[in-house]
């Protein structure tokens, strides 16, 4: 039987997400792994939801989906911001505290740190004062340390690289990598 993967990230908001979701389960295929996207959730009877009781519905199926998983891969590319999907930080945690491994993934090279002070000042206008004056958590780390240090203690790498502007959350280069990193860290023989 195949270990299963969670395929974490912000792909699930793309118009292409259920394509793009199957185009990482067949590639995690390849590497001997089954992919788990997490719109493979099914979810009865969503027309008659509340919305609550839909996210409800999501979140607890999401969870399942993630305790069937033996590793997940994040992609940690920044989402709407300088930082990476807010759930998909969660995902990491609730993997790591079943004892899980985590790899992850960004297809933004530069550092976290100079990601928020390049942020222009007429965004920064849009902070609170507080925020404004707040200190820059700066470990020279790809994301916010706790991710991070998820990540390489995890797997010993967190995968960083500059992609084409036009397709910075469905590059799949560092998907692959991470794959190719989860056989080892899971042990697994190369076929």
């Amino acid at each position: 039987m195949a270990l299963r993967v969670y395929l974490a990230g912000p792909e699930v908001f793309l118009p292409t997400a259920r394509a793009l979701g199957e185009e990482k389960k067949r590639i995690a295929a390849e590497h001997g792994f089954e992919g788990v996207f997490p719109l493979d959730n099914e979810i009865p009877d969503v027309a008659s939801r509340a919305l609550e009781a839909m996210a409800r519905a999501i979140s607890h199926g999401n969870e399942a989906l993630m305790r069937s998983c033996d590793l997940l891969i994040a992609n940690c590319t920044p989402f709407r911001g300088v930082s990476m999907d807010a759930g998909t930080a969660f995902e990491i945690g609730f993997m790591r505290a079943l004892g899980r491994p985590v790899l992850g993934y960004s297809n933004v090279a530069a550092e976290h740190a100079a990601r928020v002070r390049a942020v222009p000042a007429h965004a920064q206008a849009a902070w609170d004062a507080e925020t404004r004056g707040a200190d820059i958590e700066d470990f020279g780390l790809a994301e916010n340390l706790m991710i991070a240090i998820a990540v390489l203690d995890a797997g010993g790498r967190f995968i960083a690289r500059d992609v084409d502007p036009d397709r910075v959350l469905s590059d799949l280069r560092g998907f692959r990598d991470c794959l190719a990193l989860g056989r080892r860290v899971l042990g697994v023989a190369n076929s």
